[in-house]
This record gives C-alpha cells, structure tokens and sequence, in this order.
C-alpha cells in the first residue's frame, strides 16, 4: 500500500532556545575539555609540575588555551586533571561538568595510547552508533583529540600511557538527555565533530541561516546547498564542485526557514544534503529537526525497506532499529543501501518540493523551487545515495 505524503510540519523552538537579548557565546564540546585534561594530566606525569594553562588543537586546525580547574598526583604514577566544561549560550546539559581526565603509565606491550571511560561516561549497549557494544561513548573525533593532546605532551619515545576519561555527576545529567534510549548507560557520552559550541538551537541560529540564504541570492547565484552541519558540507562540495563556498549553508535543525527565505528572494534550486536521521525526519515532513520536537521515524525506514525489498525479516529488524544510523547499518549489511537509501531521498525529495510549493502559493510572483537530495555516509564525505544517479559514488 502506498504511504499517504507526509504532514508537513515546522515546530517552534523549545522554549530554552527563544532568542536572547545578547550576542551568543559559543563553548567547548565535552570532547575539547576531555582532551585539555588529558593534556595536562600528562605534562603532570612527565615533568612533575601542573601546567597553569594548556593549548590543544581542534579539529580544524584551531589552537585554543585552558585553565586546569585542578591539576594534581592522586595516587604514585597517577596524574589527574579537571577541566570545567564552559558550553557557551547552549542549553547544554553538561555546562559546568567536571571533565576529568587520569592518566598514568602501562606496559609498554600494551596500546600506545589507551582511552578508557570512568565513572559518569556512558556505556554503550545497542548497536547504531558508531561506536563498540561493551564500549564507552567517547566518540571517533574526541578519541583523535585526546591522543594528539596527550601525544604533544609525552617526550620521543615514550608514548605507553593510559588515559581514564570521568565525569563526576556524569549519570544524573544523563538523565535529562536521549542517552538511555539510544542504549548509552551510565553517564554522558564524550561528544563532538568540530570541537566548539555553536547555539544550533538557539533563535539566532535560526536567523543567521536566513541571513546566509540571503547572502547567497545578493550575489546572484540560484543554486542553494543545504548542509545538515560541518561534516555533510563536504560531501556536497564534492557534488557540486562548480558552485561558490557561498552556495553552502549549514542549515542545522532550520530547513524550512531557509526554504522559506529561499521561496521569498526568487531562488530556484535547492539540494539538501545530510545523514540518515535528519533525512528520516524531513521526508517525515518535519521541517524543523531539533531533537526535543521530533524523532527519527523508524517506522518509516522499515516501510522504505518494505517498498523496495519486500524482505519481511529485515523490515522487522529496520522497525525495531535503535537509531536512523542503525537501520543506515541494517541496510548496508543486507546490501540494500543504495536502493533504500534513493528511496528516502526521493521522499525527502518530495517534501521539500511540496513545502516550498506551500511557501509560493502564499506569496506574489514567486516559484517553487526544484530539489534535489544526497544521503552521505558517517564520515559525511561519501554520497551513497540521492535522486541524480551521477552523484552517488
């Protein structure tokens, strides 16, 4: 039976994401504390003094400083230091935590540099994440962090060290996030693709991608690029290597307003490019996507998988499936990505022309626009399926 085409819908803001009356600050990912602790528990432990300030590097090359809020031996050959996470004008859950890394000495047999998860750093228990079952959440880019943190400051040759990543209290504030019902147990998950804090869910945020859209049409292109953040906008560059940066905009959870500034200055093509979760929600025909005011829909998935496979046992599987990068897995190991994943994009597709349709009836003398979309691998880099046959790689 075929679906009836989505509700289209754009939520308000939480309420904690109203605008303010001052600029926003941005802050610090638990990923970017974790490595400055990191860091000075091993100046502590190779020179025997605490380190007043220490600098690491973000993933894009940045250099940022931090002040230790504690910096100390806890017990012979052990090393502890505290970094306080300042999350900026983000309603973050984890603002002010006590980022705690320990850092100590291990067999030289043993892993260079060991990453482990202590009290208050979740456990993953459900697969979708991208991280291992058993394991603790301290995602792929945090990991990267904290090892060339703590590479920088170990002497040649000396590299045998283990690194306890905790969080005091790490438990009680997971109790206010989605962590449980993505399977991550006993605490907060280490976090972070680019190192900073941006209010994405902030009215500013929303404002600054109306103010992109608008920068870009000033200069008289018509193509506008979609990006669901800093990883999904290289992919699409790599789609569309013709277009100026200025075509690409991070759009966050805003999609519709963007559609609708789009609709308004006369633009005639939109490309949408992003993961599988904020695809599911979008061809779900919800156009506003921060997470306290929808879901990923795996139902819908299980009834793409229905459509293009009519395997039954995988559309079981794809309809229980922990997250949108779970089923995103369930469909690769079956070895139906490709198809199920144009099936999405097609409905992403359609959302975005219907709603952009919706925007031009409501004005004079305007179009709708034309949309094409991309799904993009984890890594963001890979296009693995969308609605031009010729970008998928």
């Amino acid at each position: 039976m075929k679906d009836e085409p989505a509700e289209l819908r754009e939520p308000d803001l939480p309420r904690t994401a109203k605008v303010r009356p001052r600029a926003l600050r941005t802050g610090w990912t638990t990923g970017t504390c974790a490595s400055a602790a990191a860091k000075a528990a091993t100046t502590l432990l190779v020179t025997g003094i605490a380190p007043a300030v220490v600098e690491v590097g973000l993933p894009a090359g940045r250099r940022v400083e931090f002040v230790p809020e504690r910096c100390e031996f806890v017990a012979d050959g052990v090393a502890e230091a505290v970094v306080v996470k300042d999350a900026g004008d983000d309603p973050d859950v984890t603002h002010g935590a006590h980022i705690t890394a320990t850092v100590s000495w291990c067999s030289p047999a043993e892993e260079s540099i060991q990453i482990l998860g202590g009290p208050g750093v979740g456990v993953v228990t459900k697969p979708g994440l991208g991280l291992e079952v058993g394991g603790p959440a301290i995602n792929h880019t945090p990991r990267r962090m904290i090892a060339a943190a703590v590479g920088e400051a170990l002497p040649v040759g000396e590299c045998q060290v283990r690194v306890v990543i905790s969080v005091p209290e790490g438990e009680r504030m997971a109790r206010k996030t989605t962590n449980a019902r993505l399977g991550i147990l006993g605490g907060i998950s280490i976090l972070g693709t680019t190192g900073i804090v941006r209010p994405f869910s902030t009215e500013s945020w929303r404002a600054s991608v109306v103010q992109a859209v608008g920068v870009m049409a000033a200069q008289g292109e018509s193509t506008i690029v979609l990006c669901t953040g800093g990883r999904t906008e290289a992919g699409a560059m790599s789609i569309l290597p013709e277009l100026p940066e200025v075509c690409f905009v991070e759009v966050g959870d805003f999609t519709g307003a963007a559609l609708r500034r789009a609709v308004e200055l006369g633009l005639r093509r939109v490309v949408f490019v992003g993961m599988a979760g904020k695809l599911t929600k979008l061809a779900s025909g919800v156009m506003m996507t921060h997470y306290t005011k929808s879901k990923v829909d795996v139902g819908l998935l299980g009834r793409i998988t229905r459509v293009v496979t009519n395997d039954e046992s995988l559309v079981n599987a794809i309809d229980v499936a922990n997250t949108g990068r779970h089923a995103y897995e369930l469909w690769e190991e079956a070895g139906v990505l490709r198809a199920c994943g144009d099936e999405l994009c097609r409905r992403v597709q359609e959302v975005l022309v219907r709603f952009g349709a919706s925007i031009a009836a409501e004005l004079i003398d305007k179009e709708a626009l034309v949309a094409e979309v991309a799904m993009v691998d984890f890594t963001g880099k890979r296009i693995v399926a969308a609605t031009l046959e010729q970008w998928v790689s």
